[in-house]
């Protein structure tokens, strides 16, 4: 195996972007236009990669290949180097929990996308 690239499937991508480019620094790889708006994107940040796909276009892509669900099935959840930095970058975002230092030895907040994932955000203490 190579690599894992999360897709989350959202009803509209277009409000998706913002908290990914603006507050993380992400740039948008690759579009393809569905309907009226985006039916898939590509999202790069250094080794980082994310799609999204909306469910319209999952559907029209490949018949039966996504039965859609209530809430969300999945969450992201990201190591980072500095905390402070992304929980600045998070200023307004959904807040799910605020910062908490977890028994496992990491400091974290939690944020929903606006597509409604949770995004988890940790910084691991030292060894």
């Amino acid at each position: 195996m190579k690599k894992m690239t999360p897709v989350l499937y959202v009803d509209a991508i277009e409000p998706c972007l913002e908290f990914w480019t603006s507050r993380l620094g992400f740039i948008k790889t690759v579009e393809v236009p569905h309907g009226n708006g985006l039916g898939f994107v590509i999202l790069a940040k250094d080794t980082f990669e994310l799609m999204y796909q909306t469910w319209s276009s999952a559907e029209a892509d490949v018949k039966g290949a996504t039965n859609r669900t209530e809430g969300r099935s999945a969450a992201l959840y990201i190591e980072v180097e500095n905390i402070d930095e992304v929980e600045r970058a998070m200023k307004g975002a959904d807040l799910v929990h605020p910062r908490r230092k977890a028994f496992y030895g990491a400091t974290e907040i939690f944020v929903r996308e606006p597509g409604g994932h949770v995004v988890g955000f940790g910084q691991m203490d030292a060894a």
